[in-house]
């Protein structure tokens, strides 16, 4: 999905929720969810558009209408304790505008 079909899926209120993934080494990936699944956000090219921040996705979003909007961290220190095979993810409702774009 393109940032064009997301903001149009936005606009008509078929979204779910947008999840902003963060990954390991300050890479974050957002992936928009309608119907039970997930659909990445790819960039002009085809592939997965690679944000910067949680600002840099408040930037992208700027011009969509308010969305349930996610920040999405997969747990690691289970499996770093040895405890492999446990698979949780901790989901953080943000705010989509900033503070200073209200």
């Amino acid at each position: 999905m393109n940032l064009q079909e997301l903001n149009a899926y936005a606009v008509a209120g078929k979204l779910d929720e947008l999840n902003l993934i963060s990954l390991e080494g300050g890479i974050y990936l957002m992936e928009a969810r309608m119907h039970g699944a997930a659909y990445p956000l790819n960039d002009a090219h085809g592939h997965m558009m690679h944000l910067r921040s949680v600002e840099h996705a408040r930037d992208v979003l700027r011009s969509f209408p308010k969305l349930n909007f996610n920040l999405v961290h997969h747990l690691v220190h289970d499996e770093m304790c040895g405890m492999g095979g446990i698979d949780e993810i901790l989901k953080v409702p943000i705010e989509q505008r900033s503070t200073s774009q209200r």
